[in-house]
């Protein structure tokens, strides 16, 4: 706690007075382009990886950035919470895209593969239901890169069933038909500081560099 307290300290000596104006805009009210979903865990830094400024993200943080499906009406079948926050982010913020991040060595995916580990934890063993479509998936299609560890493997796989997911709420599905909105798949791999997006003509995740970056841009021309 007192490394917590000691960064408000630096915030508000160091940081504050170069972003005081963009805060006083900001306490109007908030226009985020994006909802970006990811894990809790605390190696996953949105701001600093994306390099954005208060404002920029609407975020939304679980233990594996799971997404509980919704049934035919709309209501999410898991916490609601996760539910509320992509309503509010598509009706009320009019996001243009949503990104679905994941990342290696994540606990939730090795607790999806090793279930006794999480014993004792009756709470996080019915959240991590909502990772099941991955672990099927993997075990009947395979991994996206068999390079990789299996709960790395099943991390990937997760992010596209968390976009499935995100497709059955009506709100999302009616947006992208309209092509107001985006579905996006990130993956973030830890060890090396690598952001990779899934490219589905290529049916894997690539590296996001300047030349992905220039490929995307000359796309959207």
């Amino acid at each position: 706690m007192r490394e917590l307290i000691q960064g408000i300290v630096d915030f508000r000596e160091l940081h504050l007075p170069m972003l005081a104006d963009r805060f006083r805009k900001l306490a109007s009210g908030q226009s985020p382009d994006t909802l970006f979903i990811t894990c809790a865990d605390s190696r996953v830094v949105p701001n600093l990886l994306l390099s954005t400024d208060p404002g920029d993200l609407f975020t939304m943080r679980n233990v594996g950035n799971l997404i509980p499906p919704a049934t035919t009406d709309g209501v999410s079948t898991g916490d609601l919470s996760e539910a509320s926050a992509i309503e509010y982010a598509v009706s009320v913020l009019n996001v243009g895209s949503i990104v679905v991040c994941g990342h290696s060595g994540c606990g939730a995916m090795r607790a999806v593969l090793e279930p006794s580990t999480v014993a004792g934890s009756p709470n996080l063993r019915r959240w991590l239901y909502h990772a099941d479509t991955a672990a099927f998936r993997l075990a009947q299609e395979g991994p996206l890169d068999a390079s990789r560890p299996s709960h790395d493997q099943l991390s990937q796989l997760n992010v596209l069933s968390q976009l499935d997911h995100l497709a059955t709420y009506p709100i999302v599905r009616d947006q992208v038909a309209k092509g107001l909105l985006k579905l996006i798949g990130w993956w973030f791999d830890i060890a090396t500081g690598d952001m990779h997006a899934w490219r589905e003509r290529d049916r894997r995740f690539v590296l996001i560099d300047r030349r992905f970056a220039e490929s995307e841009a000359a796309e959207s021309e």
